[in-house]
């Protein structure tokens, strides 16, 4: 039998147990007992997921201190130097995604301008593109 996908593989581990076949199921047992590590990472992630579904900001502190002791460290420590922002998105339902979709939109036709063309024609582009 050949090895699954990577893809495959990061699609199972990210599943939640309720959601794995039996088949799924052993599979993601046998990689957890051949690497601690992986079912250590696989743990929190699907904290975090769960974290995140429900809203639950005091879940956050714990879930930074279990993970800066692990191979996420380097992520735990991000999301710690912008904990406010990180508890915000937690709190609050609103989200400035949209916006910063438009802004990077526009700087995505900016740079395709660059050096082409003068302010009314990038004006005409970025009228159009809207």
């Amino acid at each position: 039998m050949p090895a699954p996908a990577p893809r495959h593989v990061a699609w199972v581990l990210r599943k939640p147990d309720a959601e794995l076949t039996a088949e799924e199921h052993a599979y993601v047992v046998a990689l957890g007992a051949a690497c601690p590590a992986l079912a250590e990472a696989r743990a929190l992630a699907l904290r975090f997921t769960a974290m995140l579904r429900e809203r639950d900001p005091n879940a956050l502190r714990p879930w930074l201190a279990d993970a800066e002791r692990t191979a996420l460290g380097p992520l735990a420590a991000g999301l710690r130097r912008d904990l406010d922002a990180v508890l915000a998105a937690l709190c609050f339902r609103w989200s400035n995604g949209q916006v910063e979709g438009h802004v990077h939109r526009l700087k995505l036709v900016k740079r395709t301008m660059y050096g082409r063309a003068g302010l009314l024609l990038l004006r005409a582009r970025v009228l159009r593109a809207a």
